[in-house]
């Protein structure tokens, strides 16, 4: 097959890597900075610049840009779309780009189907790209239409066939409100938690639970900022249950309330038990 990938950064970088080195599939990839594609090129991360004329020939197109970026791109390029081709997205929010993305195929005659990878490093670019990025990740699908078996067994042969260990189909609204909890909440903490004045003092004081808690604290503000406020209902509302959680925590201290604190700590550990289980 012939797929398109648009936004070589991280992501869309690490796809191309991952179908060239799986897969025997041609791949045309672009991003907006030049010297991206020139270099994605040299090293064979892409046979071909992605552009309109064969954009038209590709059987799977791949978006890995911001969600904004998305849907002005499908809205664009939706006329250079082959027949029977399908678009899959792969950016962190679902709702606003399904809704747009789903009219705009409708009035074509493709698929379009939204994705999330869930695989990354903290580190963002093409040049921190690698082919086994998504060995054994997850890949959530959010389909228009989830009766329709032959399709989403005909992406999920694909999305296995470069290292995706499992695939989950799901609505965008449910894909929206379980990753405000898993993915975005996690990265405002994380990089409020450094915002500490300790931080600046911490070395040799620091081991295991400081680098997992601030693994994700150095991002790309321009991405999540967008991302954040395209979610910011189901974000507000896991903000607002974490704030009162750790008030309860704060209101046991400043009461030397050894019985509540001791409750509150087994609650915690007892949660994290059962979910592992």
């Amino acid at each position: 097959m012939i797929i398109g990938i648009v936004g070589l950064g991280l992501i869309g970088g690490s796809l191309c890597k991952a179908i060239k080195a799986k897969t025997k599939h041609t791949v045309y990839g672009f991003d907006i900075d030049q010297s991206i594609n020139s270099y994605a090129v040299l090293d064979k991360s892409i046979d071909a610049i992605l552009n309109k004329q064969n954009l038209s020939d590709c059987d799977y197109v791949l978006l890995s840009v911001y969600p904004k970026a998305t849907i002005d791109y499908l809205e664009e390029n939706a006329s250079f779309i082959k027949d029977g081709a399908v678009v899959i997205d792969c950016g962190g929010v679902k709702r606003s780009i399904c809704e747009q993305c789903f009219n705009i195929a409708s009035k074509r005659n493709f698929a379009f189907i939204g994705g999330h990878p869930m695989a990354g490093l903290h580190q963002s670019g093409f040049k921190y790209s690698k082919a086994d990025l998504f060995l054994g990740a997850s890949m959530i699908l959010t389909p228009q239409n989830t009766d329709d078996i032959s399709l989403l067994q005909k992406v999920t042969e694909f999305i296995k066939s470069i290292g995706f260990a499992s695939v989950t189909a799901t609505t965008p609204e449910n894909h929206d409100r379980i990753i405000a909890f898993t993915s975005q909440l996690a990265h405002v903490v994380s990089n409020a938690y450094v915002k500490s004045p300790q931080a600046k003092v911490h070395k040799g004081f620091s081991a295991g639970s400081y680098k997992d808690l601030t693994r994700v604290a150095k991002l790309n503000e321009n991405m999540w900022t967008e991302l954040f406020l395209e979610n910011k209902d189901n974000l507000i509302f896991e903000l607002e249950h974490i704030i009162s959680a750790l008030s309860q925590y704060k209101t046991a201290l400043e009461n030397d309330d050894e019985d509540t604190l001791k409750a509150l700590l087994k609650d915690g550990s007892d949660r994290k038990k059962a979910i592992d289980n």
